[in-house]
């Protein structure tokens, strides 16, 4: 992933919050399918 982006701290966070929400959806489905 090389993606050129004007701000790093932003495209990181970006980043970090896409993939916290993503565990998030997983842990919910989890919970929900059981």
């Amino acid at each position: 992933m090389s993606v050129e982006t004007p701000g790093c701290g932003y495209g990181g966070g970006f980043a970090l919050i896409v993939v916290l929400f993503i565990l998030l959806i997983i842990v919910g489905a989890a919970f929900i399918g059981c």
